[in-house]
């Protein structure tokens, strides 16, 4: 069965939490390879996005996911510095989910992470 990518990490998520609440450490442990994987395989990496992608296992909750991502901005076709940057995701009952792009908006960057983030975490798979 598809699902979307933020579904599907909200489930597992979701497991992973009920997993540590009942101590069952070896499915906490598959929850969490399944999420990284997600997030490797499913959410922006490279094309400035060099770093890939993480998942915040501290800061996510049960309607709220927290992604780390950072940005390589260019300059006259020179690399120009990093930008650091957290895309929470939240539930939505009208949308599905809406997100908010933490960090600096250099260069009017965070547009185009919100643009980025809301296509890969749309996707179904």
């Amino acid at each position: 069965m598809k699902e979307k990518v933020y579904a599907r990490l909200a489930r597992l998520f979701d497991a992973y939490q009920r997993n540590i609440e009942t101590g069952n450490l070896e499915w906490r442990d598959k929850h969490q390879e399944e999420i990284d994987s997600t997030c490797e395989n499913h959410l922006p990496s490279g094309s400035g996005f060099d770093s890939g992608t993480t998942f915040d296992y501290d800061r996510s909750k049960p309607n709220k996911l927290v992604l780390n991502t950072s940005y390589h901005h260019m300059d006259d076709g020179y690399y120009a510095g990093w930008t650091d940057h957290t895309v929470t995701v939240k539930a939505s009952l009208a949308s599905g989910f809406d997100l908010v792009i933490g960090g600096r908006d250099r260069n009017e960057i965070k547009d185009y992470i919100a643009e980025t983030f809301q296509h890969f975490l749309s996707e179904e798979i």
